[in-house]
């Protein structure tokens, strides 16, 4: 972390259907010492409701699974980076699909990363891990309004 920053709780939204992913995720990143207020919607209609919800707080991250059903995580990154209130929140898709065409799809709808799941247990926590290090830790964020 910055040791000019003041320490600050930092809050992820989870956008993932699959409960047991949306558990390890949730669980690797409450392992860190630092608050992580993390919210979890199944899809990205209700993503785009929590994040236009004025009562809800505007999340550090989004990390975004892409096949899930109502709105998938392609169609909801094309809102987001389209939307000029929500187009700075970074954006990491965390997904099964290791497809060229769904990598340079998410890239191209601005995606700020993306990182195919492992299967292994081990190596899943360790990337989620490894992209809370980064996001939330070492990369620097816009001011909070």
């Amino acid at each position: 972390m910055n040791a000019l920053a003041s320490p600050r709780s930092y809050s992820i939204l989870l956008v993932e259907d699959d409960a047991a992913d949306a558990m390890l995720i949730e669980e690797a990143l409450a392992e860190k010492g630092m608050t992580r207020a993390i919210a979890r919607v199944d899809d990205g209609v209700a993503a785009l409701e929590h994040l236009r919800d004025p009562a809800n707080d505007r999340p550090d991250l989004i990390v975004l699974d892409l096949n899930m059903p109502r709105m998938n995580g392609r169609e909801l990154l094309a809102v987001l980076k389209d939307d000029p209130s929500l187009a700075t929140i970074p954006v990491v898709v965390l997904t099964t699909s290791s497809t060229p065409d769904d990598i340079s799809d998410a890239y191209q709808h601005h995606a700020n990363a993306y990182v195919t799941k492992p299967v292994n247990l081990d190596d899943f926590l360790q990337s989620v891990r490894g992209i809370d290090a980064f996001f939330l830790d070492i990369a620097t964020h816009l001011p909070r309004d």
